[in-house]
């Protein structure tokens, strides 16, 4: 059978960071796409937010590669021209007990390295912002917006140019750890079938890492995550509202709450909220139930009193990626080898795995052990 030197399963953002990454190395790398274009699933059902990295636990994966990765995705950003803004974003308290939480959240922003975070009263965030509602805010900066479909495709052209194949509308249907690497079967959407063997096999199928680890015949299953799916639901605003900045509630379990997002063309979208799925054996329905716009109304006016009737539409939803159920602490990135030099997988990208593409890349190939053993030099 033909043999790739690595394999890379998914061509969302994460995946296609890795590629490039992989190919700017000098490793031959193929990715497998179960998609015709890249970044069709949580990569491009998001709110396209450059995140400064405030809430994460200190020394958490999280909070080092999204610090990392907002240093390293900005200035890509500028150097390629890609389109983004540096808008800032206020969190706010709407009660003496969330502003409270907003100290706890000012603190860990500080531990975490993002000492341009500052505390501000309701006269100084109504300076900024003249339609907010709010007893507290912390101002951030450093948050800012992306267009991420402009990011994927620059970093598709990154590793094609650096030699990376891809191949669309192919499954992977199976995989077995051998003595020397990896072998991989996929199916085309013509019926095609092909069986590949690679030094190393990176799994970054996001929703769908956990399923397929499981899959792969000879893996250490012990610390396979279970799968969770948190969808978020958009809803757009007929009209504009009068913001510059983002605006965020204090976090929800689950979640950053229903927050006031701007895109590159400044008209706003509200969300996500956190509706955990059951199970999705029969595909994610992203349609928004429009009966959710009580809620969203009820928690916007809580920041924005003067949201206007009838001014919600239905927008979009994603999925979060989770590792970790409703009654659990959120869980952190989780990069495994499972004991194996030719195997990676990369579980629980979500939020801000978009932030931290490029650190998370870097880290894999320099931090994570055993993988570069896998690599021939």
């Amino acid at each position: 059978m033909d043999r790739v030197e690595c394999i890379v399963i998914g061509a969302g953002v994460v995946g296609l960071a890795v590629a490039r990454e992989l190919a700017l190395a000098g490793r031959e790398v193929l990715v497998i796409e179960q998609h015709a274009a890249i970044g069709m699933e949580t990569s491009s059902r998001n709110s396209e937010v450059i995140h400064a990295g405030l809430y994460y636990p200190t020394g958490s994966l999280k909070a080092h590669l999204c610090v990392l990765g907002r240093h390293a995705l900005y200035a890509y950003c500028l150097e390629r021209a890609i389109p983004h803004r540096r808008c800032g974003k206020l969190i706010v308290a709407g009660n003496d007990a969330q502003a409270a939480k907003l100290a706890l959240i000012h603190a860990q922003a500080h531990a975490n390295g993002c000492h341009e975070v500052a505390q501000l009263d309701a006269a100084e965030a109504k300076a900024l912002e003249p339609a907010l509602h709010c007893v507290a805010a912390l101002s951030s900066p450093n948050t800012g917006i992306i267009d991420s479909h402009a990011y994927m495709l620059s970093l598709q052209g990154d590793a094609e140019n650096a030699g990376a194949l891809f191949a669309f509308d192919s499954k992977v249907t199976g995989a077995g750890l051998t003595g020397d690497g990896c072998v991989v079967q996929a199916c085309s959407s013509d019926g095609t079938e092909i069986e590949l063997s690679t030094d190393l096999l990176v799994n970054c199928a996001g929703l769908w890492a956990p399923r397929l680890a499981h899959r792969i015949k000879g893996l250490d299953q012990g610390i396979t995550p279970t799968a969770w799916f948190a969808k978020g639901n958009y809803y757009s605003l007929a009209g504009k509202a009068p913001f510059t900045h983002l605006i965020y509630p204090v976090p929800e379990p689950g979640g950053l709450g229903v927050h006031l997002t701007l895109d590159l063309g400044g008209q706003v979208r509200f969300g996500p909220d956190v509706e955990w799925l059951s199970d999705q054996d029969g595909g994610i329905d992203y349609r928004v139930d429009p009966r959710r716009a009580d809620k969203f109304y009820r928690e916007i006016r809580s920041y924005w009193p003067d949201l206007p009737e009838a001014a919600l539409q239905p927008a979009y939803s994603g999925v979060r990626p989770k590792i970790s159920g409703p009654d659990s602490p959120t869980a952190d990135f989780l990069f495994a080898t499972h004991g194996s030099p030719h195997y990676l997988g990369l579980y629980g990208i979500e939020s801000p795995g978009l932030t931290a593409s490029l650190s998370i890349a870097k880290h894999i190939m320099t931090v994570a052990g055993d993988v570069n053993r896998a690599l021939p030099e």
